[in-house]
């Protein structure tokens, strides 16, 4: 565990998990959480050719990079990037064609509260706002490269990825920004307990005092934080690409809890409150699985063979069935475990 103040060590066994304490502190004025003099963001392993069919159901074909469910009306959000568009499923029939809705460019991550969905598009410097089931879509010009939005009770908060802060967008009155430490906002979450940003360059998770607007303490997270999502249990779960693992922060304080090895090239995640499952992509296999993450450390319960380059995963709370989106246009599949 590193802090910004100190270097920190804790033993990390490669085939364990759960790590708590043991840490020791010496002064250090370098900056703790780098790792390379010139960093680069955590990249989905290269997926080799499908040699095993499919799991469940393969929807259309298309590149996607990014997908969500909205439990509450029973729609599959699907982004596809050329062109760039939502392809809008319903889950009570699948086999009827999507409704699609034209972007403005590809869609880097879409999140989920009932009946809304928040679309980040990096490429035009936007966020947009689509509301269920009426299908209407509102934007919002951020400039720079939004990486990822979220509400956040009635505000939004944005991570502006390049631009090293996380925008906060109210429902009345202007903007704020929250910035300081970042090399890269890529990812906002709401644990329920407090907000953590991703930052993937210093592979690491940053506590945020919106109220405050200042980014608090951070933690190396891995050797490659690719992707983050929230549990039921305040904690924030994150995929290391580099080293193969799956890890576990509590937001407050921010505390490295597990670290679970998940080889494979873990990429994608989603996470099912219903069941404590979380479902993680290993994009060097075309496989996802996913974990019970009720224990001390996580419990693999189920693994699929997937669509190539299994890059995003999302998840219908209300029936469990696992989405894929395939990075290497063979279209979205449906599981159902």
């Amino acid at each position: 565990m590193r802090r910004l103040a100190a270097v920190s060590w804790i033993a990390l066994p490669l085939a364990g998990a759960l790590v708590l304490s043991g840490c020791s502190s010496v002064k250090s004025t370098a900056d703790d959480l780098q790792i390379v003099a010139n960093p680069t963001a955590a990249r989905p392993a290269v997926s080799p050719a499908v040699t095993v069919k499919p799991a469940g159901q393969v929807l259309g074909t298309g590149s996607v990079s990014a997908v969500a469910v909205d439990a509450k009306t029973s729609t599959l959000v699907v982004a596809v990037s050329s062109p760039a568009a939502l392809q809008l499923y319903d889950l009570d029939a699948l086999a009827s064609p999507p409704v699609n809705m034209p972007l403005y460019g590809k869609v880097s991550r879409l999140t989920v509260a009932p009946g809304r969905v928040e679309i980040a598009e990096p490429d035009q410097g936007v966020v947009q706002q689509l509301t269920l089931p009426d299908r209407k879509l509102t934007e919002t010009k951020t400039g720079g490269q939004p990486a990822s939005s979220i509400a956040f009770g009635a505000d939004r908060l944005v991570a502006m990825g390049a631009g090293k802060d996380i925008r906060v967008l109210p429902a009345a009155g202007p903007a704020r920004t929250i910035g300081g430490q970042l090399y890269s906002a890529d990812d906002v979450v709401d644990t329920g307990n407090g907000v953590v940003v991703l930052d993937r360059l210093r592979t690491a998770v940053f506590s945020v005092d919106v109220a405050g607007g200042k980014v608090d303490e951070g933690l190396r997270a891995g050797d490659g934080a690719a992707n983050a999502v929230a549990d039921s249990y305040g904690r924030v779960l994150v995929t290391d690409a580099r080293a193969g693992a799956l890890l576990a922060f509590s937001a407050a304080p921010l505390i490295l809890k597990q670290r679970f090895p998940v080889p494979g090239g873990a990429y994608g995640i989603a996470y099912d409150a219903t069941r404590s499952l979380a479902w993680v992509t290993l994009t060097e296999r075309n496989e996802v699985a996913g974990f019970d993450v009720r224990g001390g450390e996580p419990v693999e319960k189920y693994r699929f063979p997937t669509v190539r380059q299994p890059d995003s995963v999302g998840v219908d709370e209300k029936s469990g069935r696992v989405i894929v989106g395939s990075a290497a246009g063979e279209g979205t599949q449906v599981i159902q475990p």
